[in-house]
């Protein structure tokens, strides 16, 4: 579970206290709005939880180590750049990837706006839970709470051991450093005006992430594009 700038420590509390309920342990906070919020009451029966968390300063460290990264939010403001994933058929997705031998996070963002698109742009999902039209919102904890009792329902244990062989997907810091090295190219050969890189990183990385390459794969394509790059300094 990774809950990115938080602003109210309760929440982060309801939070842990769904995790507890449901059987899940991991949790990591994002550049948190408030520095006490290890302290937060709200966290009934989760207080080792809390203290055990994680606190990281960017989205892209809390899920480096990760496989597949599925951001939260609703359908109601933003168009997903992502494949949207239906909150019943959430539990489905995890489970195929624990199969492999995978790392899952499920991503919140803040109470106020949610994730950006630029935060999205890490995410190989986005999850929507169905509300109703007229209220398509929901408490940060709430939310995290419907999350995890579906997960809990597909999966029955968080702590579900791979029984499947397959191929392990790409983490994300790996699939982060491809894409250092393939911007590395395009701007050692002058292919993109910089006026639009925000745009362009942002679309690689979801570009990456719709492929879906094994660990095998990336590091073969990392090798092509370190070559590439290693030419190109050196005609200049």
């Amino acid at each position: 579970m990774v809950l990115v700038s938080p602003r109210n420590p309760l929440n982060i509390g309801a939070v842990a206290r769904a995790m507890a309920n449901f059987g899940f342990r991991r949790l990591t906070v994002v550049a948190p709005f408030e520095a006490h919020w290890r302290e937060a009451r709200s966290a009934i029966g989760a207080p080792d939880l809390l203290q055990n968390a994680r606190e990281t300063s960017s989205l892209a460290e809390a899920v480096e180590n990760c496989t597949l990264v599925a951001g939260t939010g609703t359908l109601t403001y933003r168009k997903p750049e992502q494949t949207v994933v239906v909150l019943p058929r959430l539990g489905e997705l995890v489970e195929q990837e624990l199969a492999r031998a995978g790392r899952v996070a499920l991503v919140f963002g803040p109470e106020k706006h949610g994730l950006t698109r630029e935060e999205l742009g890490l995410c190989h999902a986005l999850v929507e839970i169905p509300t109703d039209e007229r209220q398509p919102s929901m408490n940060l904890g709430q939310a995290a709470a419907v999350c995890l009792y579906e997960l809990s329902v597909r999966n029955g244990s968080a702590d579900k051991v791979a029984t499947e062989t397959g191929r392990r997907g790409t983490t994300s810091g790996d699939l982060e450093l491809l894409a250092g090295v393939v911007e590395e190219a395009m701007t050692s050969a002058n292919y993109r005006p910089g006026a639009k890189q925000e745009t362009n990183r942002r679309e690689l990385r979801l570009l990456l992430r719709r492929l879906a390459p094994t660990e095998r794969d990336t590091r073969r394509i990392l090798g092509v594009f370190r070559r590439i790059v290693w030419r190109l300094k050196r005609e200049r």
